[in-house]
This record gives structure tokens, C-alpha cells and sequence, in this order.
């Protein structure tokens, strides 16, 4: 399947790090002309074309989309990968209104606006994919997690309602809810609480494990798994696919 994807138009955000990394690097081995949008610059060159915008912000979407348009001609497939979760000192209590805004700006807003920017070119042409990338904190409601996880419950929600919107018009809109994956945001995670509770690091990612009740499979999933994942949701291989969540946490979700 090394071509799968050749001649298609992809736009994936938060593309420079960790899953979106391995999303941008799957498409373009598979042919595929991949744009890869994040708010500094990748460590590493990115494949393909590299837009600097923070898609939390309405400037930063309307970057984003105008890139892809002026350089593609339009979009066939979009990924939206972006999001981040907030720590703040004293709990739930210690988020503010700016707090919450800031998480749903990032890990819902960011998606509807790139959405609507860019759909009625894929509605022009009768066919596009998008995979709204969520995250398992909204099926495992808890403290630590909270804004984060109502903002991913929400774009979950966002996802199904899309995809009802827009099926009969030729655009597929799943979602793919990754669990505990190795990213640099995991690491820092685990640096944190490693710190905090004066463990070292392998200790750090069990107690994480653990705290999600743990991972059956007993590891934490790597990006190009996700990644495989998505590729999987915007092929042909998915066609039937419409309006669907793909859970992909290595068995942590239990619940029918």
C-alpha cells in the first residue's frame, strides 16, 4: 500500500510531535501531498508542507485553512490531531473561566472552525475524510483530567453530530479515541508526578497505568500504532464507516 494515499491532499494538526508526527509521516510514505500544522516549528523537518499557526485561536485556523488552499487547492482528508490538557495547582477549583475556555479552544474549537473553513471545498467536490482525534479521558471521568476530558467528551459529540450532517454529501467524519500513548506529552506527564510524589520514572508511568484502572495489553500504545489507525479510517478500506469512535487504548476501556 505504499501509494495508498498518492495524489490525495492532507491536513493534519498538531502534526509535528508525538501521534500527529506519525500521523504526517504515514500519509506521505503512502504517497500523499501532507500539510503539518502546529504553533513552533518540528524539531525535526516535517514531511511534506509545515504551516506555523496556533490553531486554538480564530487567527490561527484561518492561517491554517488559507495554507491549505493556497498551496493544495483544498483538502481531501483532515486529522485534526490538536489538543493538550492543563495542570493547575488546587484542583478542579484552582481552573478558572480563562482555563476552561483555553482547554475547549484547543481541543474542541479549533476543530469546528478548521471544519468549517475547509468543508465546503470538500463539499464542492463530493468527497472528504475527517478523524477528529479524542482522547479516552472523556470515558474515564476524574479529577485530575476534568477540563480536559469534558473538552473531548465535546468534540466526540461534535463528531457523531458532523458526521450525520454531511454523510449523504459524500464526507466520512469518525473518531479515533487513543488511550495512554508514549508521547513527549506523556513524558512530561510522568516527570511531573515522578517529582511530585518522589518516584522515579517507571514508577511514575504505573502509577499512571494503574490509575486507569490498567492496560490489559500492559504497555502504553506508540504513536505509529495510532497512526495506522488513522490511515485505516481515511481509506477506502473504511468506506462503511461513518459517524464511528475507534477506541484504541490496549483494552483499558471496559465498558459495553
Amino acid at each position: 500500500m505504499e501509494e495508498e494515499f498518492a495524489g490525495k491532499r492532507v491536513l493534519v494538526t498538531g502534526g509535528t510531535r508525538g501521534i500527529g508526527a506519525a500521523v504526517s509521516r504515514r500519509f506521505a510514505d503512502a504517497g500523499a501531498q501532507v500539510i503539518s500544522a502546529a504553533r513552533s516549528e518540528p524539531a525535526e523537518p516535517a514531511p511534506g508542507l509545515f504551516v506555523r499557526a496556533d490553531a486554538s485561536t480564530v487567527e490561527g485556523t484561518d492561517t491554517i485553512a488559507r495554507f491549505a488552499v493556497d498551496e493544495l487547492g483544498g483538502i481531501d482528508v483532515l486529522v485534526h490531531n490538536l489538543g493538550a490538557s492543563l495542570h493547575r495547582d488546587g484542583g478542579l477549583l484552582g481552573y478558572d473561566d480563562a482555563a476552561w475556555q483555553a482547554m475547549f479552544d484547543t481541543n474542541l474549537f479549533a476543530a469546528v472552525r478548521i471544519d468549517r473553513a475547509l468543508l465546503p471545498s470538500m463539499l464542492a467536490q463530493g468527497a472528504g475524510v475527517i478523524v477528529h482525534v479524542s482522547s479516552v479521558a472523556w470515558r474515564l471521568p476524574g479529577p485530575e483530567l476534568a477540563t480536559y476530558g469534558a473538552a473531548k467528551a465535546a468534540l466526540t459529540y461534535y463528531s457523531k453530530s458532523l458526521s450525520a450532517a454531511f454523510a449523504d454529501k459524500g464526507i466520512r467524519v469518525n473518531t479515533l479515541t487513543p488511550g495512554y500513548i508514549d508521547t513527549s506529552g506523556a513524558h512530561q506527564r510522568e516527570e511531573r508526578l515522578a517529582l511530585d510524589a518522589g518516584i522515579d520514572i517507571a514508577a511514575a508511568r504505573q502509577s499512571i497505568m494503574s490509575g486507569l484502572g490498567g492496560i490489559p495489553l500492559g504497555r502504553a500504545g506508540q504513536p505509529e500504532e495510532v497512526a495506522e489507525v488513522v490511515a485505516f479510517l481515511a481509506s477506502g478500506r473504511s468506506s462503511y464507516l461513518v459517524g464511528a469512535e475507534l477506541i484504541v487504548d490496549g483494552g483499558v476501556t471496559r465498558t459495553v
